[in-house]
């Protein structure tokens, strides 16, 4: 349960950063009440862009956690420590 919320913690966290970086990027305007479309256009691709980046590093990551098990298991085996 614990686990749960941390994780769902740090996907607010994230969330909040994001948000708040997107929004300095791309909205300038502050005379109107109304998002302006090239706003809207940029804020997506804002969030799109993060998106992508967090996925390719989790990618990356689960394989460099996948290999390093492998070797760690391969040291093991040759050390004669499992059978």
């Amino acid at each position: 349960m614990k686990s749960c919320i941390f994780q769902f913690r740090d996907f607010l966290s994230n969330y909040n950063k994001v948000s708040e970086l997107c929004f300095i990027d791309c909205i300038w305007d502050f005379t109107s009440r109304n998002v302006k479309s090239h706003e809207e256009k940029c804020a997506l691709n804002c969030m799109e862009k993060y998106l992508k980046m967090n996925q390719r590093i989790s990618t990356r990551f689960q394989e460099y956690q996948i290999t390093t098990n492998e070797h760690a298991l391969a040291e093991a085996k040759k050390s004669g420590a499992i059978h």
